[in-house]
């Protein structure tokens, strides 16, 4: 397993050593001695699961402080473009948002602290997207900031006219005007 810092403080991509032959293949998607090396210290207290078909864009959802989830997000079908958004004020990377494709093909993942808004776009017919929270759900802490703020500029992948978002995506405020307590470090 190959643990990589991103150029955000926190940021982390995950490549897996997969085994594959004529049966299949079989990977570690998790392995607890492996994230404490690279200094990765997180109790994993609640999986989600999620499935989408193409043009779905989730986000930018997050928690505040002290109920905030880190996550690591896998993809097992499909793909998706998954951003972490740094709301972390006094952080090189304030503002500044990180994107990567994960597929049920290249096996990665994004482990993404506190601190980070998060959303992805379904770019494959159907994606089915897992990942893991260090922390409980919270509807009262549950925060966000629209998915298309032209502040922000995250290129989703996504023709505007084929973009399917929720109701409550919709009208979060935009990055200016979002309430966000996270300071770095």
């Amino acid at each position: 397993m190959d643990i990589a810092a991103t150029n955000f403080p926190g940021l982390m991509l995950i490549t897996p050593r997969v085994f594959e032959d004529s049966r299949g293949y079989f990977f570690e998607s998790f392995n607890l001695t492996q994230f404490e090396a690279a200094g990765i210290n997180t109790s994993w207290v609640q999986d989600n699961q999620s499935k989408s078909s193409y043009g779905v864009i989730r986000g930018l959802h997050f928690q505040l402080a002290p109920f905030a989830q880190s996550k690591l997000v896998r993809v097992l079908s499909g793909s998706i473009l998954d951003v972490a958004l740094d709301i972390r004020r006094g952080s090189p990377t304030f503002g500044q948002h990180y994107a990567v494709e994960l597929s049920e093909t290249n096996k990665k993942q994004l482990l993404i602290p506190h601190g980070f808004a998060h959303g992805f776009s379904v770019l494959s017919e159907n994606a089915t997207v897992m990942y893991k929270c260090d922390n409980l759900y919270k509807p009262d802490a549950e925060r966000g900031i629209i998915f298309n703020d032209p502040e922000l500029n995250i290129d989703w992948r996504i023709p505007v006219e084929k973009a399917i978002v929720s109701a409550k995506d919709k009208v979060y405020p935009s990055f200016a005007h979002a309430e966000m307590n996270f300071l770095f470090p």
